[in-house]
């Protein structure tokens, strides 16, 4: 009895067959035949990039995530020193 592993697809090819199923030049199936992708998967696919589509416009998310995340190792590293010196003077 063999196993067979699951496939992994890279987001550049989720991206493609998401275009290509919304452009509906296509069918779900015929898209589905193509690529050897089940219907489902293409349509889940699908929604999670319509779903997410507008994170492209906003600029400020990925700017404010990257800062938030230099506040937040800042603030770790003087925690460190902190406790350094507390336990220094005890």
């Amino acid at each position: 009895m063999s196993k067979t592993s699951r496939r992994k697809f890279t987001s550049e090819f989720k991206t493609k067959v998401c275009l290509e199923a919304i452009k509906e030049q296509q069918t779900i199936e015929a898209l589905s035949k193509k690529y050897d992708i089940h219907p489902t998967q293409i349509n889940t696919w699908k929604k999670e990039f319509l779903a997410k589509a507008s994170l492209v416009f906003e600029k400020d998310a990925p700017a404010d995530q990257s800062e938030d995340q230099a506040l937040k190792e800042n603030l770790y590293a003087e925690i460190g020193r902190l406790k350094i010196a507390n336990d220094f003077l005890k």
